[in-house]
């Protein structure tokens, strides 16, 4: 779960587990949008390098 996006769903997976242990819905939401939060992370990580790569690609091709 390293890398963008992955500490954000590891500390929401604990958030969410500790809210199911201890029967705070508020607590396990929490850790639900804390996941989301690293997943949309990850997806912006992912598109940034797609993106990198296409621009590095179209000056090879220049030259």
């Amino acid at each position: 779960m390293a890398g963008k996006g992955g500490m954000d769903k590891a500390k929401g997976k604990a958030k969410e587990m500790k809210g199911k242990v201890t029967g705070d819905r508020e607590t396990e939401i929490e850790g639900k949008l804390d996941q989301a939060r690293g997943e949309a992370k990850k997806a912006s990580g992912k598109a940034q390098e797609r993106i990198q790569d296409t621009e590095r690609s179209i000056k090879r091709d220049r030259t």
